[in-house]
């Protein structure tokens, strides 16, 4: 059985009852890639039922590397105003989205889509809205620092003062030296994009509500009205699972073991191209929705999608997925499973980083 029929099947039995109880939260992995001979390696501590992620064989992951990109997620230096870091369009406290339509770079300017949230980032096959093509965290990492037309950080020439500063700055000097032991060049522009992208792989939340239930045997974890949303939720009436499968709701998956298949992309009647499936999870904190922000509340989104049918057969079926619902919801059905979305709120996540150093509090306001 393919391994993403294999986590669909799990999470469809426990519709009735929990699948797997008994065991501990958390399961350690190594790492794919390491160099233990330069850097301690990564300890991933995955949630149950999360595969190992894949790691770039030029990027492996190491302790000091995964603490200097989150230093540096969070610097307001890597801009050009020194007022907006990579934590200006991506905050802890909202499972690193913005809480805006469309994310705003570092001059003001409005960027063509929502902030995606990072969570999970690391199973990502592709990245961005509407791109396949970008295939690695690395890859990505140059398009908000270099970006142009609109400027997102605003990092494109200034690449030289940047390293000069962060070179001359000794808890920068020992924290490269830690991450990159060896290194004649330690201080570089690719060393931030590996150790900045090495920090957002670690962005793992999977210990939410609908986690404990499932997989730690809780029956209590869900409410009534959340298990009935669940059961709509993998329904083939209300087809949500069409799109959002996977044990990160997101479709498809990259792991140590390979992809599950191709990037997940849907039309879901917002625009005329194929969007992203983005992730589930943590979904009551990354308001509002869809690629162009549209929807201010998960009751919008439902009502778009409740009438979906009657728009898609208006339009001929042109601009519509026929793996998105067919049928209208009722009020108590929109309510129940607004109760199971917000059962894939991990609390625990956001807790990590407000009690970690280098959060967004740490930085100055934005312009």
């Amino acid at each position: 059985m393919p391994r993403g029929a294999a986590w669909l099947l799990i999470a469809v039995q426990a519709i009735g009852a929990p699948a797997i109880a008994g065991a501990g939260p958390l399961t350690r992995a190594s790492p794919l890639t390491r160099d233990g001979a330069k850097a301690a390696p990564y300890r991933w501590q995955l949630p149950r039922g999360f595969p190992t992620p894949a790691v770039p064989a030029d990027n492996p992951m190491s302790e000091a590397k995964v603490a200097l990109g989150q230093r540096l997620f969070f610097d307001s230096r890597l801009s050009v105003t020194g007022r907006s870091s990579c934590a200006s369009c991506h905050d802890p406290a909202r499972s690193f989205s913005d809480g805006r339509p469309v994310a705003i770079g570092a001059l003001g300017e409005a960027l063509p889509h929502n902030a995606l949230a990072l969570v999970n980032v690391a199973y990502n096959i592709s990245f961005g809205w509407t791109k396949h093509t970008v295939r690695s965290l690395e890859a990505q990492m140059l398009e908000p620092l270099l970006n142009q037309h609109p400027v997102e950080i605003g990092l494109a020439g200034r690449e030289a003062a940047l390293i000069a500063a962060l070179s001359a700055d000794p808890a920068y000097a020992a924290a490269f030296a830690a991450a990159y032991p060896g290194d004649a060049a330690m201080v570089s522009f690719e060393h931030i994009v590996k150790a900045i992208a090495s920090f957002e792989r670690t962005l793992i939340s999977g210990r939410s509500l609908f986690d404990r239930y499932v997989f730690d045997g809780e029956h209590e974890a869900l409410s009534g009205e959340a298990k009935r949303g669940m059961a709509l939720f993998f329904s083939s009436r209300v087809g949500c699972s069409g799109c959002h499968s996977g044990f990160d709701f997101a479709g498809n998956w990259r792991d140590s073991e390979g992809e599950t298949g191709r990037a997940s992309f849907a039309r879901n009647g917002t625009s005329e191209e194929a969007v992203r499936v983005p992730t589930l999870r943590n979904i009551a904190l990354t308001a509002p929705y869809m690629h162009d922000g549209r929807f201010a509340t998960l009751e919008a989104v439902l009502d778009h999608y409740s009438g979906l049918a009657q728009r898609a057969r208006a339009s001929g079926g042109r601009h519509y997925d026929r793996r998105l619902p067919r049928s209208a919801l009722t009020s108590a059905e929109r309510a129940e499973l607004i109760a199971f979305l917000s059962s894939l709120t991990d609390e625990s996540f956001v807790r990590r980083f407000a009690e970690s150093p280098h959060t967004p509090a740490d930085t100055p306001p934005e312009h």
